[in-house]
């Protein structure tokens, strides 16, 4: 009996051939920095602009971007607390609201940085995906989430996960969904980030930002990006840092006292 409950979304190569891609080309135009020809805008703050994604690549989905900033000079790295936390707040509305619409069975919420991320346009940008036939919440585990304490507040913890998802090292900050301290989220979210891009034990210049709405939490994993395991890509087998101790203690110090 095939118990194998693997669910794939149907990635449309004919869409995805004409995608651009400034990581591979040098010489291919921003598509983000033209803000005057930006087609499909559905809503703008200041420098934010949520609009329907160009290129929609995956089968039975709604796919929106979010561009961040008016400039590919700037990255979530040099953000100010505040201007972190108008983003954040700004993208959190609009995956939470996408939520109530019966549509989807799901929305997920992530953002790519770098050229290990598996993004393709290095302006800052995160991506929301209404997800019409699979609900990614069934695929979770409470342990994903859990790990070696780095900070605990009233209203957020932030941690190391000793169990993660795809393994080595993801980073937890995590708040109630009733967003009172989605300061702290944001917050929490910007020290990590920094922290990977400047002060990891390897040279990183890549992670991805993945966001969950789940057991009445809104959680945000910080995962820095290298080239994928081999062992992971070929047997499923997850590697874990015997240093998570000392990982989890560095950050601590230098971002959390």
């Amino acid at each position: 009996m095939d118990n194998n409950k693997d669910e794939y979304i149907v990635f449309l190569n004919d869409i995805g051939k004409e995608k651009p891609n400034n990581f591979r080309n040098n010489d291919t135009q921003c598509p983000f920095c033209n803000r005057a020809e930006l087609e499909g805008v559905i809503d703008e703050k200041g420098s934010f602009i949520l609009l329907k994604n160009k290129y929609p690549t995956l089968q039975d989905t709604l796919q929106l971007v979010i561009i961040e900033t008016c400039s590919c000079e700037i990255g979530m790295g040099e953000y100010s607390p505040e201007y972190m936390e108008n983003l954040i707040r700004f993208g959190v509305k609009h995956w939470l609201k996408l939520e109530e619409n019966d549509e989807y069975k799901s929305v997920i919420f992530y953002k790519n940085h770098g050229p290990n991320s598996g993004g393709s346009i290095k302006h800052a940008h995160m991506q929301i995906v209404g997800l019409k036939s699979i609900d990614y919440r069934e695929n979770l585990n409470q342990k994903y989430f859990d790990g070696v304490e780095i900070y605990r507040s009233r209203s957020c913890i932030v941690n190391l996960s000793d169990q993660p998802i795809n393994g080595f090292s993801e980073f937890n900050v995590i708040i109630d969904d009733d967003l009172n301290s989605l300061n702290e989220l944001s917050n929490g979210v910007r020290k990590i980030v920094h922290y990977i891009l400047n002060n990891y034990f390897a040279k990183c210049d890549s992670f991805n930002l993945f966001f969950y709405h789940w057991n009445g939490k809104i959680i945000c994993k910080v995962t820095p990006r290298f080239t994928t395991s081999p062992l992971l890509l070929g047997y499923s087998l997850k590697q874990i840092s015997n240093s998570l101790v000392h990982i989890a203690k560095k950050l601590k110090e230098l971002y959390f006292q």
